[in-house]
């Protein structure tokens, strides 16, 4: 089945009782059993609910994976995956990624004896010169938020089989429409389900894919005991958001290329980080497991100051001046006060993110208007 299909179809039947061809919302906290331990499929809504498996299969089905699981946030689902660990464990990650992501590592799971170490993971050399016996997961962005940084996800995968650890791949960038990792030999997909699957703004969730059985029961078992679970409506509105992930996709990087290549020709740009670019380091990777290069873009000026990145973000009109990414609006962002805001500024620039770095979210508007607003906040 051809991936527009499958995005329309997953996780859909028709509903027995009344043939709805949309999944109800089931609102309800429990359900009534025949006798005790005798229900059909369902106790309590912490554990299950039809809205939500019907979700949870969409999900495994547009990341070709076995399958799904739906929690409250992206970060719930990202303290699932570390909730495998135990004190002692190491962690290896992208030294480029999410501020929520670093201060869910740093400040909640260190004190706890896992042991996080920040590697540049496009540069496979780094990763391996950092395996030691007590590592036990890989933890990969690409693209990396916000500098756009690629990395290799099969050899990912090679490196933790070689040390026998599992490869979780942050996907959110990409979304499944152009990147599935679990095809080049990740074990764990996660995604800010908030961001492109949902598409609109208006719901926060995240989820995690995978093929392994033992695996998926481990991690159910950390859904169902740590209650980070989605309401009813919330899985209705991404069920209904993924239905046109396809077509926004297709938009969002069409857009991303007219805008990429606009500031990139600029003469008040410094520098654009978007790995369409031949020139991107991570430019033949990306091509090689994407299928398109995105709608997230990076910049910055060649007045690299702060103040002046600050008027620019100030200046937009169609350019919402927001966190989050991926909904069907642009929206325009300044990483160091906002998203990545918790990772210390010398770590940061460490890893290459200035004060002066603008990210975009390009929506699917009309790219001419688009081009216009930037034009007139740039000047």
């Amino acid at each position: 089945m051809k991936l527009a299909t499958k995005i329309i179809h997953a996780g859909m039947e028709p509903d027995p009782s009344t043939g709805a061809i949309m999944i109800p919302i089931y609102q309800t906290s429990t359900y009534v059993q025949e006798a005790p331990a005798q229900h059909k499929g369902y106790e309590y809504a912490r554990s299950q609910n039809p809205t939500r498996k019907a979700l949870e299969e969409a999900y495994a089905a547009i990341e070709n994976a076995a399958y799904g699981l739906a929690f409250s946030s992206g970060v719930a689902a990202t303290d699932a995956v570390i909730k495998l660990l135990s004190p002692g464990d190491q962690v290896i990650c992208s030294s480029d990624l999410y501020g929520g992501t670093y201060r869910l590592f740093t400040k909640v799971f260190e004190k706890f004896g896992i042991r996080f170490t920040f590697v540049d993971t496009s540069n496979n050399e780094a990763v391996k010169a950092a395996l030691t016996p007590s590592t036990k997961l890989l933890w990969v962005e690409t693209p990396t938020n916000p500098l756009m940084n690629i990395t290799d996800i099969a050899a990912m995968s090679a490196i933790a089989r070689s040390a026998g650890a599992w490869l979780c791949v942050d996907n959110t960038f990409a979304s499944p429409y152009l990147q599935n990792p679990l095809d080049l030999g990740a074990d764990i997909v996660m995604h800010s389900a908030t961001k492109y699957l949902g598409g609109h703004s208006d719901v926060i969730q995240g989820a995690l894919m995978l093929q392994d059985a033992d695996l998926r029961e481990k991690l159910y078992f950390i859904q169902k005991s740590c209650g980070a679970v989605p309401g009813p409506q919330d899985c209705f509105l991404v069920l209904r958001g993924i239905k046109t992930l396809h077509l926004r996709m297709e938009r969002h990087c069409e857009n991303g290329i007219r805008i990429a290549q606009w500031l990139k020709a600029n003469p008040k740009v410094a520098k654009v980080y978007w790995p369409g670019f031949e020139d991107h380091p991570g430019h033949t990777v990306a091509k090689s497991q994407m299928r398109g290069f995105g709608g997230m873009i990076s910049f910055e000026l060649v007045n690299d100051s702060l103040e002046e990145a600050r008027r620019v973000l100030s200046a937009t009109k169609l350019f919402s001046l927001a966190e989050s990414l991926g909904g069907v609006e642009s929206l325009v962002n300044h990483p160091a006060s906002m998203t990545h805001a918790s990772i210390p500024r010398a770590e940061r620039e460490k890893n290459g993110l200035r004060d002066s770095l603008i990210r975009l979210s390009v929506g699917i508007e009309d790219a001419d208007d688009l081009i216009d607003d930037l034009q007139q906040a740039i000047g």
